[in-house]
């Protein structure tokens, strides 16, 4: 084993945090503390940016009616992509998607405007940007689960619209709704298993060695 590794008690944290990590929808109200909301943002402001360009801008929402304002576009999505499932739009409309209204801290993550001039790391792959942004929710997501916290990412609404209504700049874009704060238990397993809707894949089934595929 490595010289650099940590102890045994201090690996076994970090992969349970990974396995326990839950997308969360269910909340039970409360609040985060500042000092802690401040520790869970460090978290995902270190997380690793191609080029080191940090594209990551977080909005935090504190004012009601912008909430109910932002629940309101999630509801509107939720309609559309509905219809859009077609056979499945019933199933779908009978998940809980987000807890927009009962979280106790509602946060929005988007991309800084001028990504286009950060050509380290994007010339061939321009995503990158939105790589980096998803390792920050990641370090968000694993460090919220160490404290105890909920949190849930909802992808659910119109990027230009949510980008109108937070007065973003020309050329910014929002990724992420994040849910987050207590919860009265974390689901066993990914939601969306348990409610019937998918299932995971196991590993082996998508680990391929040299090519794509396992066949010969």
């Amino acid at each position: 084993m490595s010289e650099h590794a940590f102890s045994p008690e201090e690996r076994a944290g970090i992969y349970r945090a990974i396995a326990e990590r839950r997308d969360m929808r269910h909340f039970s109200g409360g609040e985060v503390a500042p000092e802690l909301l401040v520790r869970l943002l460090e978290a995902a402001h270190q997380a690793p940016s191609v080029g080191l360009m940090q594209p990551w801008r977080f909005i935090r929402i504190t004012r009601p009616e912008l909430r109910t304002a932002i629940a309101e576009l999630v509801e509107q999505e939720r309609q559309l992509t509905a219809e859009a499932l077609g056979e499945r739009g019933s199933e779908f409309m009978q998940l809980k998607v987000e807890g927009v209204q009962d979280c106790a801290e509602l946060l929005v993550v988007a991309l800084m405007e001028g990504r286009e001039a950060h050509v380290f790391g994007r010339r061939t792959l321009p995503e990158m940007d939105l790589a980096s942004a998803a390792c920050a929710i990641q370090n968000l997501w694993l460090a919220a689960r160490g404290e105890g916290l909920g949190m849930g990412w909802v992808s659910l609404f119109d990027p230009q619209a949510l980008a109108e209504l937070l007065r973003m700049p020309a050329g910014a874009m929002p990724v992420a709704v994040i849910c987050l704060g207590p919860v009265d238990e974390f689901y066993p397993a990914p939601m969306l298993a348990l409610e019937g809707w998918t299932q995971p894949r196991p590993l082996q089934e998508l680990l391929f060695s040299d090519s794509w595929g396992n066949d010969e």
